[in-house]
């Protein structure tokens, strides 16, 4: 099981439900797809037996954190009713929170956000970052600014999943996603949310061009003087298979495992991986060559 430092620096810690997250090296966040039509594992844990065996070999392959969603957002995908939502993802998060590691619920729906704080997640994962509005009225970010202490990551995205790759962002991403996601810490803040509750995902595929997800790599550094931890999610995306000529998402592990560890060394804090095995191995490798420079 991970383990935290419970009094480390706040700086250097991602506040969320129950833990104090230490970021002082990055961490893994393992994704668990409980939903028929994922891109990149054809919904292979789609019900909660199969999603939380699933996420049992994330952890004992050295997952960090588990990210648990029950919608596909793979461009073009169709939106999931609510109800089919929670009825993927409630069993799921309702047995998970008892293994005493951090949970995220990976949903832009306000109504699922809310259910699974209640039954103790830990962190709200939302592509939309909390601009949506649920059927009871209730704002994705109230849901958020009301819980005392959940983590939150908010996440850029052009247009959204139906026609996000039919209209891609135009011209330079990189001012665009950090002037995004800096409004929208800025509205969190000024609901009473603290900054070491927030993290930042710049969105790599989500209506974004191979070039521009490539510029926001490279110019990473430029979205950490917002002063927020960066979540970084490359795994399987289609840029990979478009750089490589790997078609299948599932056979981009090579490809997946380099962009991770690119992203970490640019300064990314969290990596969202499909393949943990093969992401942790990397980094401890990575990691010990880090620590002997620096002796």
């Amino acid at each position: 099981m991970p383990s935290f430092l419970p009094s480390a620096p706040l700086s250097a810690c991602w506040k969320t439900a129950r833990f104090r997250i230490d970021l002082s090296r990055p961490r893994v966040m393992g994704i668990v797809n409980v939903t028929p039509d994922s891109f990149s594992d054809g919904g292979a844990h789609a019900d909660a037996t199969s999603g939380l065996r699933h996420a049992e070999t994330l952890l004992k392959e050295g997952a960090d954190i588990l990210d648990v969603g029950g919608e596909s957002t793979r461009p073009g995908a169709p939106p999931v009713p609510l109800e089919e939502e929670l009825a993927r993802v409630v069993p799921v998060v309702r047995e998970a929170v008892r293994w005493g590691v951090p949970i995220s619920v990976d949903t832009y729906k306000p109504e699922v956000m809310a259910e699974c704080l209640a039954l103790g997640a830990d962190i709200v994962n939302d592509i939309w970052a909390l601009r949506r509005t649920g059927a009871d009225g209730r704002r994705a970010e109230d849901v958020v600014a009301q819980d005392p202490a959940c983590g939150v990551v908010l996440m850029h995205m052009h247009r959204q999943p139906q026609d996000m790759q039919v209209q891609p962002m135009q011209g330079d991403a990189v001012p665009q996603v950090r002037d995004f996601l800096a409004a929208r810490a800025a509205a969190l803040r000024a609901r009473g949310v603290a900054a070491e509750r927030i993290v930042l995902d710049y969105g790599i595929g989500f209506g974004k061009t191979v070039e521009q997800n490539l510029d926001l790599l490279a110019r990473q550094r430029e979205l950490l003087t917002l002063g927020y931890p960066l979540l970084a999610g490359w795994s399987r995306k289609s840029t990979l298979g478009r750089l490589t000529g790997v078609e299948v998402a599932a056979e981009r592990l090579g490809a997946s495992v380099a962009a991770a560890l690119l992203a970490v060394q640019r300064g990314a804090r969290i990596v969202r991986v499909h393949d943990v095995a093969a992401t942790v191995q990397a980094l401890q490798v990575w990691m010990a060559l880090n620590e002997r420079e620096e002796t």
